[in-house]
């Protein structure tokens, strides 16, 4: 049982109206970064790159220049990283709530800490959700405090109110997670997926960090993620209200952050498999099919 109950629980994003649960199509502004000359998506300036993504039908898009989406039309979502300042994490979760973004994630701490500092660095996020009325969600990622599975579900154990963002790409690989019992596991992970309230999307294998989840080869892959984001959608619509929303941002990194494999390309030089933008479109259309899943699942339920 939790020690403490004293938190409220970070609000799910929402855009204020009387619309059903839903969920919304975001992109983070790392997967159009850099993208070659033979990507079918938009090349050129930060206006001309934003213009294009909501042409394309998304949403919003986590972004370091707010401004820049809200002209474009775009919702914008903050990201924070903070390894143990929370002076710092209250200034810029300030910072973004201030230039119209709708929520933010954070990847908190360095993987390092104990207990105690878990706990304290979690409560400090809690808090400052909760004084600026911005929902702020803890990001599962390699390096920070929510790297380790074991140690994420004892934080939930003694703060139960905490929300995520799940990248669950980061557990996948940084654990080898399909290594053993996935049954037992996914029935492990399940609280972690009750308090999931944004993904993001990209799917990795036990040794690679960024797959072409459109490669009918990597269904395997994907079929683990689908369950994975189901299960959060499922989650969320159990306690969302008009209004609510389950925002998707493919994250998918260019090459000079190493996740993406790379091959020979037809001119000889080394390039990445697969296009960012259209495989971006691809891991969309996946999620809205699990959304739609879970609506079901959660009506079958009721």
């Amino acid at each position: 049982m939790s020690r403490s109950m004293s938190h409220s629980e970070p609000a799910n994003t929402g855009d204020g109206s009387a619309a059903a649960p839903r969920l919304l199509a975001g992109i983070s502004f790392l997967t159009p970064a850099e993208l070659p000359d033979w990507s079918e998506g938009p090349r050129g300036d930060r206006s001309a790159i934003y213009a294009a993504v909501k042409a394309a039908g998304y949403e919003a898009i986590q972004t370091l220049e707010p401004r820049a989406a809200i002209d474009a039309g775009l919702i914008p979502t903050g990201l924070m990283r903070i390894f143990d300042d929370v002076a710092q994490m209250r200034d810029q979760a300030a910072r973004w709530q201030g230039a119209g973004c709708d929520c933010s994630t954070v990847q908190l701490g360095t993987g390092l800490e104990d207990d105690a500092e878990m706990r304290q660095l979690a409560e400090a996020m809690l808090e400052i959700s909760a004084e600026l009325g911005h929902p702020i969600y803890l990001e599962t990622h390699r390096a920070t405090m929510t790297q380790d599975i074991r140690r994420t579900l004892d934080l939930i154990d003694d703060l139960p109110e905490l929300r995520f963002n799940g990248d669950f790409g980061h557990w996948y690989i940084g654990h080898e997670l399909t290594y053993g019992d996935m049954e037992m596991k996914f029935d492990a992970m399940r609280p972690v997926f009750e308090r999931t309230r944004f993904l993001h999307l990209r799917v990795s294998s036990n040794a690679f960090g960024q797959l072409t989840a459109s490669d009918p080869a990597e269904a395997r892959h994907l079929d683990y993620y689908r369950r994975m984001w189901t299960a959060s959608f499922e989650g969320f619509l159990r306690d969302a209200r008009p209004g609510d929303y389950f925002a998707v941002h493919p994250e998918l990194l260019p090459a000079r952050a190493f996740y993406p494999k790379m091959i020979l390309g037809p001119d000889g030089a080394m390039r990445e498999e697969s296009d960012r933008w259209t495989e971006s479109a691809f891991l969309i259309d996946v999620a809205r099919q699990c959304f739609v899943e879970a609506e079901a699942a959660v009506r079958i339920a009721a």
